[in-house]
């Protein structure tokens, strides 16, 4: 991928565009829906009163399913200040926020469970062996934000469909989480194999 189409991914007038193409009915999850993963939520999300925070939530169902299955206090966060509007159009009872992830305004430790459900990945392009400075910049500032308003003790789940030895060497912070857990997400049949990266943040 060129360096302008790397440079073009990271602004949100390109996600504005994608997103008054498709319209404000439309609902897109990435790396499997709801039902198929509830099970590895369920796993690790055990506290409904835990705050919550989606990175990069675009128009994915994952906070209304959620808030169904009684998390209440959830936020969601996108740099496209259209899909923020379109959401909060549909679900005006949920905090809806205009954000980068990358540069977030929230105060150290706020958050007890932080969720990535395709944003890392939209960041990545190139090649992964070698990642190219922009992409490596992106990454690195994402991932500290992430560490950054997770409270200590709180979780960040992960899901790509990127092979790990890929994503460890991006998402490892031996001073925040010297260690994590990955799961494999593969639906019987299905055939992708999706991955699981569960990161508990050092008391």
């Amino acid at each position: 991928m060129k360096k302008a189409e790397v440079e073009r991914l990271a602004q949100p007038d390109y996600w504005d565009e994608k997103y008054t193409a498709e319209g404000a009915t439309k609902s897109f999850d990435w790396f499997r829906d709801f039902q198929s993963l509830k099970p590895f939520f369920a796993k690790h999300m055990p506290d409904k009163a835990a705050r919550i925070l989606h990175l990069g939530c675009g128009n994915s169902t994952l906070s209304a399913d959620l808030a169904n299955e009684g998390y209440t206090d959830q936020v969601m966060v996108d740099f496209s200040e259209v899909i923020i509007a379109q959401m909060k159009e549909r679900h005006p009872e949920m905090v809806w926020q205009v954000m980068d992830v990358r540069e977030m305004k929230y105060g150290d430790a706020e958050f007890d469970l932080t969720i990535d459900k395709g944003t890392l990945d939209a960041m990545l392009s190139g090649s992964l062996w070698d990642l190219e400075d922009l992409v490596r910049e992106n990454t690195t500032r994402y991932i500290d934000e992430v560490a950054r308003v997770l409270k200590p003790g709180g979780t960040f789940l992960y899901i790509t469909y990127r092979q790990p030895h890929f994503i460890k060497p991006i998402i490892t912070r031996d001073k925040v989480w010297p260690d994590f857990q990955i799961e494999s997400l593969q639906a019987e049949g299905g055939m992708f194999e999706y991955f699981g990266f569960v990161m508990t943040k050092l008391r």
